[in-house]
């Protein structure tokens, strides 16, 4: 059989992997997601993907249930949606699970870029005599795991820029044309709706003091999906200007970290703390809280993406500074005019800013009698560093 044929073979059951990867995104962070799908005759006999706190990987879950069915997994086919583990680590390898099971067949979606496996879990099936297929919906598993991907070769978190614009690239009107603490919408509801998306994807969320003051967000994960550990919210905060009647401040729930510097007023301190709030004093780079230093921070923590969600300064700052990874525009159809808030300092426009992107892609959403657009581009290939598997 040609290979594309082969491959199409695979397609729904790697997509039912993938679905099972995709539903438990908010239950693995910092492990990658990952689903599993064994298949016998042409039916699936069990199935599962990783949740970090049960500790099993997808493969080990998709054998148990197999094993809770009845069904003897010797002989099938295991569609992985990334390569089977190689080394010990809060559990023993996958790929040893499968060899011992039997299987006969393993599809794998990508390697692993983990330096500890990245073709090491391939080989060691392929010498045990299994037949492996590397490939199938590779685009669509990488994009599952571009945080791990990132965080797991370069130990840090991968950071996601979100902004939404005017047709005229403006992310705010001008001060005087604002409802003071109060948000400025231009995109729709299921733009909006998105955003609750890459909210519930994103381990943090980072915004400053400028936007908190302008709008009052509470930056909340309202996507009501299961996360195993709550969003971040992070706030650059050099002087501790933080109300204490804020939304965010109102609704903390171990979840409020505030980065100031190391002359922030005390009593401002003690009063944020007192009030349920982390307060962290970290490194100055000329002038300003070191960017470099909120990611050394979240690294630590094993936090693996942050979304920003930010005023023209800070989006100017990381751009600048080469910190951001990935981009989300939502264009919408209204125009806000030249004395509109720039959408990066130091960036004229974001039309020409994005032709930097790679990988991009567009996906309308409709905005009652307009259409909001939404931008998705890549500034920096989380898998660039990785060597094909054939």
């Amino acid at each position: 059989m040609p290979l594309l044929e082969a491959h199409l073979d695979h397609l729904p059951f790697m997509q039912r992997a993938l679905d099972l990867a995709s539903a438990a995104s908010g239950l693995a962070s910092p492990n990658p997601v990952v689903g599993c799908v064994l298949v016998r005759q042409g039916k699936i006999i069990g199935e599962g993907a990783h949740v970090y706190e049960k500790f099993d990987h997808a493969e080990i879950v998709a054998l148990k249930d197999a094993a809770a069915r009845g069904m003897n997994p010797e002989g099938a086919t295991a569609y992985v949606t990334l390569e089977p583990c190689s080394h010990h680590g809060r559990t023993g390898p996958c790929a040893d699970a499968l060899i011992l099971a039997g299987v006969g067949h393993v599809v794998v979606a990508t390697q692993d870029p983990n330096p500890l496996v990245a073709g090491r879990g391939i080989a060691k099936l392929r010498n045990a005599g299994i037949d492996v297929t590397v490939g199938p919906l590779c685009a669509e598993a990488r994009a599952l795991n571009d945080t791990f991907a990132h965080y797991i070769t370069t130990h840090r978190p991968f950071v996601t820029l979100k902004a939404a614009l005017s047709v005229d690239g403006k992310l705010a009107p001008p001060p005087g044309r604002r409802f003071p603490n109060q948000p400025f919408w231009l995109t729709g509801p299921l733009a909006r709706l998105d955003v609750q998306r890459l909210r519930h994807a994103s381990d943090a969320i980072l915004t400053g003091i400028g936007t908190v003051l302008a709008d009052d967000p509470s930056l909340a994960d309202r996507s009501k999906l299961p996360r195993r550990r709550p969003l971040l919210r992070i706030v650059l905060d050099s002087k501790l200007r933080l109300p204490i009647d804020s939304r965010l401040v109102h609704t903390i729930e171990d979840d409020l970290l505030v980065l100031c510097n190391e002359d922030a007023p005390t009593h401002r301190a003690d009063n944020l703390r007192f009030a349920g709030a982390q307060v962290q004093a970290i490194p100055t780079h000329d002038g300003l809280l070191s960017l470099n230093a909120v990611l050394d921070i979240l690294a630590e923590r094993n936090l693996t993406s942050l979304l920003l969600e930010c005023g023209s300064a800070l989006n100017g700052a990381f751009l600048k500074q080469d910190l951001v990874d990935k981009c989300v525009l939502f264009y919408t159809e209204t125009e806000l005019g030249p004395a509109g808030l720039d959408f990066a300092t130091g960036i004229a426009s974001p039309f020409l800013f994005q032709e930097r992107l790679t990988r991009t892609s567009r996906e309308p959403f409709q905005n009652t009698n307009k259409v909001d657009m939404r931008l998705t581009g890549y500034i920096h290939d989380p898998w660039s560093l990785q060597r094909p598997v054939r």
